[in-house]
């Protein structure tokens, strides 16, 4: 039913078995949060929320929900990655952009074209803060511990 791509699994050291679903459905939601907040073509959560009392009908809702979100975010990116790495992790998009605008691949004198290259990029940053520990895991065999106070 869904691609092979998508529901893929891989053994670990220990045996265990996991898919690689959970890296799909992890960027669809970061990419939702990034662009379901702002997004150029108008249909996005700021949009909605300026337009009309903001206290009318389910928009209190809305607004603690989409507050919600980005604390759960924000947590995950400033658990995972510290603003040093979500520093770092803007800078390399920053720098793909860069490349990909000197190639001529992207317009960047176009106000359309940046808002999506940022509102992606926000979304990219989100993923990598969701999955930094299981990247870091994967790449070194070695899981993201909690600083405590002995440290």
């Amino acid at each position: 039913m869904l691609p092979d791509i998508l529901v893929k699994r891989s053994v670990t050291k220990d045996g265990k078995k996991v898919s690689h679903l959970r890296w799909w459905v992890s960027m669809i939601l970061a990419m939702a949060l990034a662009l379901g907040t702002w997004n150029p073509t108008g249909h996005h959560f700021i949009h909605y929320l300026t337009s009309g009392d903001p206290l009318e009908g389910f928009k209190p809702f809305y607004i603690l929900l989409m507050f919600a979100f980005w604390l759960m975010a924000v947590k995950a990116i400033y658990q995972s990655l510290k603003w040093y790495g979500a520093l770092v992790a803007a800078a390399i998009i920053a720098a793909f952009v860069y490349g990909l605008a000197q190639k001529g691949w992207l317009d960047t004198s176009d106000w359309s074209t940046l808002g999506w290259v940022a509102s992606i990029g926000m979304g990219l940053i989100i993923w990598l803060g969701l999955n930094a520990s299981i990247i870091w895991k994967t790449a070194t065999g070695v899981y993201t511990t909690d600083a405590t106070d002995e440290d």
